[in-house]
C-alpha cells in the first residue's frame, strides 16, 4: 500500500505562481511514475503532468505546457509541480497519484494510476 500526501494549494491571482508537493510512503518511491491531475466542479479528473521513475521523462498537457514544470526528488519521496503564469481556468482540486506499474513512463490516463492522494484545492482568481 502506499499513501500520498499533497500540500501547496491555496488562492493567487492570475499570473502568479504555486508549489504543490506530493510525499509519498508506504513504498519504494522511485520504482513507480508519477502523475498530477487535476478536478474542476462538474468535470472529470484530467490530466496534467507526469515524470518517470528517475525523473528522466515528463510529459504535460498541452494546456500547462510551458507554465507547470513536474519534478521528483527520490530520496525525499516527493513529486513537485511547479505552477507558474496561473489562469483561472486552472481553478480546480489537484491530485497526485501513482502508477500502479513499477518503471513506468507516466501515463496521461487517470485508469493507469492505482494511489491517490487527497486533492489539494487551487483557486486562481482574475
Amino acid at each position: 500500500q502506499v499513501q500520498l500526501v499533497e500540500s501547496g494549494g491555496g488562492s493567487v491571482q492570475a499570473g502568479g505562481s504555486l508549489r504543490l508537493s506530493c510525499v509519498a510512503s508506504g513504498r519504494t518511491f522511485s520504482r513507480y511514475a508519477m502523475g498530477w491531475f487535476q478536478q474542476a466542479p462538474g468535470k472529470d479528473r484530467e490530466f496534467v503532468a507526469a515524470i518517470s521513475t528517475f525523473g528522466g521523462a515528463t510529459s504535460y498537457a498541452d494546456s500547462v505546457k510551458g507554465r507547470f514544470t513536474i519534478s521528483r526528488d527520490n530520496a525525499k519521496n516527493t513529486v513537485y509541480l511547479q505552477m507558474n503564469s496561473l489562469k483561472p481556468e486552472d481553478t480546480a482540486i489537484y491530485y497526485c497519484a501513482a502508477e500502479g506499474r513499477i518503471f513506468g513512463v507516466g501515463s496521461s490516463s487517470p485508469h493507469d494510476y492505482d494511489y491517490w492522494g487527497q486533492g489539494t484545492q487551487v483557486t486562481v482568481s482574475s
